[in-house]
């Protein structure tokens, strides 16, 4: 596995900060093999100068956050049991019985850093996800599979910001991973205005 070390001094954000990102500036090292250094969201052991656990998190080395932590907790290994558990958990905070739109996960605030994911319509409407970084992108498929055993919902679409994926090194792409391709407008009503919102692009447009 990877083991990442913290220059001496630039610790004090991870463990007393709990900050969910490290920068490519408060590197000092990455040791392992060189496939595994090159392979976008890998996990790796994040360590202090003195060689001290930090964390886990997903590597990338093409972006300036070199890692994004998963857990602070030695014990808590990177599986599909922690994906679901964060996908669940997320889940359960925002869904409620509703049909109107929501946003179920929200990246750092659960755990999962990069990833946004709205839902439209309830269980017969669509999950729109954005896969904003390498460590969520390389759990993509745990990901989808979780969200739609969590929701109901079996229609589930990938968003991509350009700009982001670009700076993750990551390939921009869009399209259905799961069901039916939404439709290109859905009739929304926010403060009582109506407006349409295409939402494999997030564009909202003709209000009246």
């Amino acid at each position: 596995m990877l083991i990442i070390t913290i220059k001496q001094g630039k610790e004090k954000s991870l463990l007393e900060e709990r900050q969910p990102w490290v920068y490519a500036s408060a590197v000092e090292r990455v040791d392992g093999r060189p496939q595994e250094k090159m392979t976008a969201g890998i996990t790796a052991l994040v360590h202090s100068s003195s060689g001290q656990f930090i964390a886990r998190a997903a590597y990338n080395s093409k972006s300036q956050i070199r890692a994004r932590i998963w857990s602070f907790d030695a014990n808590e290994p990177v599986d599909h049991a922690l994906i679901k558990r964060r996908v669940k958990v997320a889940v359960a905070k925002r869904s409620g019985a509703t049909t109107k739109p929501v946003v179920l996960v929200s990246g750092d605030e659960d755990g999962l850093s990069g990833l946004l994911v709205e839902w439209y319509g309830g269980t017969k409407g669509y999950l729109v996800c954005e896969f904003q970084a390498a460590g969520v992108d390389a759990w993509k498929v745990a990901i989808v599979q979780s969200l739609m055993a969590e929701t109901g919902c079996k229609n589930v679409y990938e968003r991509a910001d350009a700009l982001l994926r670009k700076g993750e090194g990551l390939a921009v792409l869009s399209g259905v991973l799961a069901g039916d391709e939404p439709p290109d407008a859905i009739e929304l009503t926010e403060k009582g205005v109506k407006f349409f919102i295409d939402i494999k692009t997030g564009r909202k447009d003709k209000f009246r």
